[in-house]
């Protein structure tokens, strides 16, 4: 079960025209946005990765503006844990539940989730309402090969409902107005 002292979210490139190109991205943003605000609530830390901002943009503002205060990590590698700055960061928290959502699932979400697999001795949950590709075909394959490759898969609401535990929790009413 996931819990607030050792979880993290790693938010991977929900960047400008590729953002908006991916499939089902209303949903896609809805849950990302969930997701993120809800996290928060629990003061769970947020690592931002964004592939070649220069070539691709920024992250896009409906995710952005959510943000605020937490610097994004440039990276050219697909996979988020080939840059540095980014596995300094990672390391710095000292988390070994990670939430894994963004773009694209068969490309840089699969590339990050298979090396914190290999690594070892992290449980790798990829929040998959909050993962999507430019084509179903794709989202479904990176989903599956993750899953099959030791992964769990979960969902937005599981994870916020999995953190808060019980309806008595006090941020039960936070959590409550986000998912609803």
């Amino acid at each position: 079960m996931l819990n607030t002292e050792n979880a993290v979210l790693i938010v991977v490139d929900m960047q400008g025209n590729l953002a908006h190109s991916m499939y089902e991205k209303y949903q896609l943003f809805e849950n990302a946005q969930k997701l993120i605000k809800g996290i928060q609530v629990f003061e769970v830390p947020i690592i931002v990765a964004e592939q070649t901002p220069e070539k691709l943009g920024p992250t896009i503002p409906e995710i952005e503006q959510l943000l605020s205060g937490i610097q994004h990590i440039s990276k050219a590698s697909f996979n988020c844990f080939d840059n540095e700055r980014f596995l300094k960061e990672f390391k710095a928290l000292d988390r070994k539940q990670v939430l894994i959502m963004g773009i694209e699932a068969h490309v840089c979400v699969y590339q990050t989730a298979m090396h914190l697999l290999n690594m070892g001795g992290c449980e790798v949950q990829i929040v998959a309402d909050a993962v999507s590709s430019r084509t179903m075909r794709n989202r479904d394959t990176g989903l599956e090969k993750m899953r099959d490759s030791g992964a769990s898969l979960t969902s937005t609401e599981m994870v916020l409902f999995e953190l808060l535990k019980t309806a008595e929790n006090e941020k039960f009413k936070d959590i409550f107005k986000i998912v609803k």
